[in-house]
């Protein structure tokens, strides 16, 4: 299962009844696994941090945020942390099987549904961001929300992303993105008589003075001693190790060393391994060398490729055509997202840069939710088992059944249908690709819309056998109708793609 984490930041820290409501809410989702509410009186702010499958994230976020817009008057708010909206600030953060794609697409569906829905204005920002300006969370909520009530309307520079463009009386704006992973990290330089030397410390390793990328610092004094509190906001720009081994540098050139360090809430695995082969200047260091990571693998049981052919081959009888062609739709998403990506920042092909990026945003999302689709195609079959097991003994007991079975047969008519949708969706990408990507990769193009055409036509077969199993065939006549219009599509696109393909040859 993919899995993401969000921690969306509410303009509350006083009331425990609003802020149990809130983490109520989104723990109702399904999938939804808690792991911290965090509350600050004086801030006047809580974060709640999440992790949710990729499918219902967004649900969960818009939970939170719907909650908040109910409960939170900005008008009678006021705390020591900058704010623009009752859910100030929302961001998603991919963990192990989600991409940063993935979150950026999630950013965008929840902004979308967030301005829609609930008439609040939102501003995508991080790597969610539409424009550069807005990349910086800082910069979107400057002014705060007293600000942001004269601005959005009348400046054409705070036009939001989503929803009015106006604030919303009470709950303000709200700021979604998505973001690598930040962690919060603080290094002590010894007692108070070396404050300053933390906050000259702290200016050498901040990105915004010319330090370390994706770090934020402040020199503080923390409990009588001198403290480097960081921000690393990108691990892949700089690694934990590299931000102290830049903190020990700076301040042993004050004749200070640093006596000890801490890392605030959560931190990846990877990080720690990471710093730790760096300690031990571990050359051959990669993650499948650790321990609990294979036996988590081992465990998660016929997730590779090989246990996935093995399944397919045996007798049982899922996962079956429905699950390979959803699996084989999938790797033509991935396929055109690869093309996309060889497109994209080349000189050659700057007059499609947008789209491109646009296209490979797509394409991961397709590639994730394809992959879903193949195990909810067995999980409906097993529905259908199931239905045609009830007993049929009395004539009460045949209607019974019978609902059932026309019930269990539509889902597992309505699953293959959404595979066949999502597929000629992937052709028509394909397509665009072959036409206009990069033509080093036009083959490659080629073969993602042929996949996509064969795995929506597979698709549209079984959604046709489950229409002709229904006990109320006519009930299932639309189903079929809209498979034939997407194999169509994708027919088309196919086409469209094979014959760009062929200039190149």
């Amino acid at each position: 299962m993919s899995l993401v984490e969000c921690v969306p930041n509410f303009s509350e820290g006083r009331r425990p009844d609003v802020i149990a409501a809130i983490r109520d809410a989104i723990a109702a989702v399904d999938g939804v696994v808690i792991l911290d509410v965090s509350s600050d009186p004086s801030h006047n702010r809580t974060v709640v941090t999440f992790v949710a499958p990729v499918a219902t994230a967004s649900d969960a976020a818009f939970a939170g945020i719907k909650k908040a817009s109910e409960l939170i008057d900005l008008n009678n708010h006021s705390g020591e942390h900058p704010r623009i909206g009752a859910t100030d600030v929302c961001p998603f953060i991919p963990l192990e099987g989600a991409s940063m794609e993935d979150c950026i697409v999630l950013a965008r569906t929840t902004g979308e549904r967030v301005g829609k829905e609930l008439g609040i204005p939102v501003f995508l920002y991080e790597r969610a961001a539409s424009r550069p300006d807005r990349t910086n969370l800082a910069d979107i909520r400057r002014g705060e929300f007293e600000l942001a009530k004269t601005e959005i309307g009348s400046n054409p520079n705070r036009v939001p992303d989503f929803g009015p463009n106006h604030i919303h009386a009470t709950a303000g704006a709200t700021v979604i993105g998505a973001r690598p992973f930040l962690v919060a990290f603080n290094v002590y330089l010894g007692g108070r008589e070396n404050l300053q030397v933390a906050k000259n410390v702290a200016k050498a390793v901040r990105g915004s003075s010319g330090g370390l990328k994706g770090v934020k610092g402040l020199g503080l004094e923390v409990d009588g001693q001198a403290q480097v509190s960081m921000n690393l906001v990108d691990l892949d720009a700089t690694p934990l190790h590299r931000a102290y081994e830049m903190v020990r540098m700076e301040a042993e050139a004050q004749g200070v060393t640093p006596t000890w360090s801490e890392i605030v809430g959560l931190v990846p695995e990877r990080a720690l391994f990471e710093a730790a082969a760096r300690h031990l200047r571990w050359r051959s260091y990669t993650p499948e060398l650790v321990l609990e990571r294979q036996v988590r693998k081992a465990a998660a049981g016929g997730e590779s490729l090989n246990g996935f052919v093995a399944d397919v081959a045996s007798s049982a009888p899922v996962p079956g055509g429905g699950s390979v062609v959803a699996h084989v739709g999938s790797l033509g998403a991935a396929l055109a997202q690869m093309v996309a990506g060889l497109t994209i920042g080349r000189k050659k092909y700057a007059a499609v840069d947008a789209e491109m990026k646009e296209l490979a945003l797509r394409a991961a999302h397709l590639v994730r939710r394809l992959a879903e689709l193949k195990n909810e195609d067995a999980a409906a079959y097993a529905i259908v088992s199931e239905a045609y097991k009830l007993p049929k003994d009395t004539p009460e007991q045949q209607t019974a059944k019978d609902a059932a079975v026309q019930a269990a047969l539509v889902k597992a008519a309505e699953v293959p249908l959404e595979t066949a949708r999502w597929c000629a969706e992937v052709a028509a990408l394909a397509a665009t690709c072959a036409e206009k990507g990069n033509t080093n990769a036009a083959s490659d193009a080629g073969v993602a819309a042929l996949l996509a055409e064969a795995s929506c036509r597979g698709a549209a077969y079984n959604v046709r056998i489950n229409v002709a199993a229904m006990p109320d065939k006519a009930a299932g006549a639309a189903l079929a109708a809209d498979a034939g219009r997407l194999v169509a599509a994708a027919a088309a696109a196919a086409t469209r793609a094979t014959a760009a393909v062929e200039l190149h040859l």
